[in-house]
């Protein structure tokens, strides 16, 4: 069974940093690639990240290039968001994601405020 665990969210100020990990277990974590989602009021579910399996290629959305960074520690089972520079317009509830089975977690809340 397929189990991704998220944490690392919550609330920062415009400008400041967070890092989101997601567990992973069930499945052979190593030979798969991993994205980071995330949904924001009134709009759709975004990729914001994604990482092939052994960490060598990363791909980002246009809006968080040069602030968001993806890694993975295939030993432990995780990949992460390290968030920079987070802005308002980065609030949202960000899912971790196993794309090849269309596995999802159960969100972390991230919001931007002053």
């Amino acid at each position: 069974q397929v189990q991704l665990v998220e944490s690392g969210g919550g609330l920062v100020q415009p400008g400041g940093s967070l890092r989101l990990s997601c567990a992973a277990s069930g499945f052979t974590f190593s030979i798969y690639a991993m994205s980071w989602y995330r949904q924001a009021p009134g709009k759709e579910r975004e990729l914001v990240a994604s990482i092939t399996a052994a960490g060598g290629s990363t791909n980002y959305a246009d809006s968080v290039k040069g602030r968001f960074t993806i890694s993975r520690d295939n030993a432990r089972n995780t990949v992460y968001l390290q968030m920079n520079s987070l802005k308002p317009e980065d609030t949202a509830v960000y899912y971790c994601s196993l794309p090849k089975f269309n596995n999802w977690g159960q969100g972390t809340q991230v919001t931007v405020s002053s």
